[in-house]
């Protein structure tokens, strides 16, 4: 899969930064708002599905490589490890807001919930990275063996 047009390309990198700093602004404020890290995670794999419908497997392999993503994936479930563990260290039970005491008291502020948009955060890269991955890894799958062609009905050869 080579990609699109050239209007595609264009549209879709300029859609693209601003799908993935909406996944941002859904995973930071998801304690304030609706939404939170998994439609946060949601949004900012579809930032990366939009660009490799548009520009193809390989611009995106180059773009967020296999290795990267998998270390994204693995350091969002370590830190949503850690924000759950972090509490019985220190006395207090699993997922504990330990933050909420240390924090001045303000509502509907970005640092009013404690340790949840910590774990927004988390789940949110975790989400993102593992959706991108299954996503991609179905594409590597979709065109390499040969396709029909409309025109002859005949397998096309996936070299020509």
């Amino acid at each position: 899969m080579k990609g699109m047009t050239v209007i595609v390309k264009t549209v879709a990198g300029w859609a693209k930064m601003l799908v993935f700093l909406f996944g941002v602004y859904i995973i930071l404020f998801g304690h304030l708002t609706p939404g939170g890290g998994f439609a946060g995670g949601v949004i900012l794999a579809a930032s990366y599905v939009l660009l490799l419908l548009a520009f193809g497997r390989r611009f995106v392999e180059e773009d967020l490589p296999l290795a990267l993503d998998s270390k994204l994936d693995c350091l969002g479930a370590l830190a949503f490890a850690l924000i759950a563990v972090w509490p019985l260290i220190w006395g207090g039970g699993f997922f504990v807001n330990f933050l909420l005491k240390h924090l001045p008291e303000s509502a509907l502020n970005l640092v009013s919930a404690g340790t949840i948009p910590l774990s927004n955060i988390a789940i949110g890269l975790k989400v993102g990275a593992s959706l991108f991955l299954v996503i991609f890894l179905l594409s590597v799958f979709s065109d390499d063996h040969g396709t029909k062609t409309r025109a002859t009905g005949r397998i096309a050869d996936p070299k020509e």
